[in-house]
């Protein structure tokens, strides 16, 4: 059998499982998880025309939070959208 190369995260992963770090979740914990996961799941496209200062201002709030700009607008969206 061919084994299989671990990428750099696989094996962190893999070394993080040996020493212990990571604990087994109950299955009503793990289907909490679930469940979070899939509400969060994005299933609509939306097209939105912008002001191209705000598009450059939210590109730069972006990149200063390590996360790509759609992604910034889609949490900020949600978070106005559930309170």
């Amino acid at each position: 059998m061919k084994r299989q190369r671990l990428t750099r995260e696989e094996k962190a992963i893999e070394d993080s499982v040996v020493r212990g770090e990571y604990e087994p979740v109950s299955r009503e914990e793990f289907q909490k998880m679930a469940d979070a996961i899939e509400r969060r799941r994005k299933d609509a496209v939306i097209s939105i025309r912008l002001n191209a200062q705000d598009l450059a201002g939210i590109k730069k709030k972006a990149h200063e939070y390590g996360v790509p700009y759609q992604t910034l607008i889609s949490e900020i969206i949600h978070r106005h959208a559930s309170q």
